[in-house]
């Protein structure tokens, strides 16, 4: 990948949320525990992107993994996902895809105010925004994060689909799309002008798709297509459909949080990421 952003400065790590949302966040302090976590910025072309950066507490070069948010930004949620892989072995940021838009990061509450404005912002994204920001994020993990080897990523939701479509632009050696809805469509910007499965000949790495087989933004029409053209085009891919599960199982603090799925799906995640990219820690 080409080199598009630099360091500018460390920020103070903004509070993680997980002291006051529950019981189902005390599990996540574990991984935060085996991490350090702050707030960084990067250059972006003539702008800045912050981006919450993770890394095992462990020394040495370890394989850079980026974590791209869903609709709500880089919430809570979204940095416990970053955390808990990085516990794994792994050098991981997740970027503020929105930045372009609100310069002092965007984390939005999961209610309808926060929902409009997110799709009002996931409206202002570009393919080629995403593609800069995906390729600063992974030249910051291996110019000042100490990342080396292979590169993956990890999508939810809306950032499924950036995953998805970094995964047929740039060589991403393995990628997992979780519950990335309008795929087959040209519903939002970063969908068109074709729909973004179309080009799936596109992906050089291993992709996984993971699915709630009750999600009501992707339907089995849909996961037929996506499942089609990934065979037609000779993908390497694997995709799991988990019963019980609607959107967003794998997030806590969602209310269609769904705890069985949730397992299975960090299951998947651990083995494609230690099986393509290597270098796991031993679990204790």
């Amino acid at each position: 990948m080409s080199a598009v952003g630099d360091d500018l400065r460390v920020v103070p790590r903004n509070g993680t949320g997980a002291s006051d949302q529950g019981s189902r966040y005390r599990r996540m302090s574990e991984y935060m525990e085996q991490t350090h976590g702050r707030r960084v910025e990067l250059r972006v072309g003539d702008g800045v992107m912050g981006a919450y950066l993770t890394l095992p507490r462990s020394p040495g070069a370890h394989p850079g993994v980026i974590v791209a948010h869903q609709l709500f930004g880089v919430t809570p949620d979204i940095r416990a996902v970053a955390d808990r892989i990085a516990a794994l072995g792994y050098a991981v940021i997740a970027p503020d895809f929105f930045h372009r838009s609100e310069e002092t990061g965007v984390e939005l509450n999961a209610d309808e105010e926060g929902r409009a404005r997110g799709f009002a912002l996931m409206g202002e994204l570009t393919r080629a925004g995403v593609l800069d920001d995906v390729r600063a994020a992974e030249q910051y993990l291996r110019r000042h994060a100490g990342a080396a080897g292979p590169a993956g990523m990890v999508g939810l939701s809306m950032g499924g689909h950036l995953a998805y479509y970094a995964a047929t632009q740039l060589p991403l050696t393995v990628t997992v799309v979780l519950y990335a809805g309008w795929l087959t469509g040209t519903d939002i910007p970063i969908s068109r002008p074709e729909p973004t499965v179309a080009l799936s000949g596109g992906i050089t790495g291993r992709i996984v798709v993971i699915l709630g087989a009750d999600d009501h933004l992707i339907t089995e029409e849909q996961r037929a297509i996506i499942e089609a053209r990934l065979r037609a085009e000779g993908v390497r891919y694997e995709m799991a459909v988990l019963p019980g599960a609607s959107h967003a199982f794998l997030s806590p603090s969602a209310p269609t949080f769904h705890a069985a799925a949730a397992e299975h799906a960090w299951k998947l995640i651990e083995q494609n990421l230690t099986a393509e990219l290597g270098h796991a820690l031993p679990q204790t």
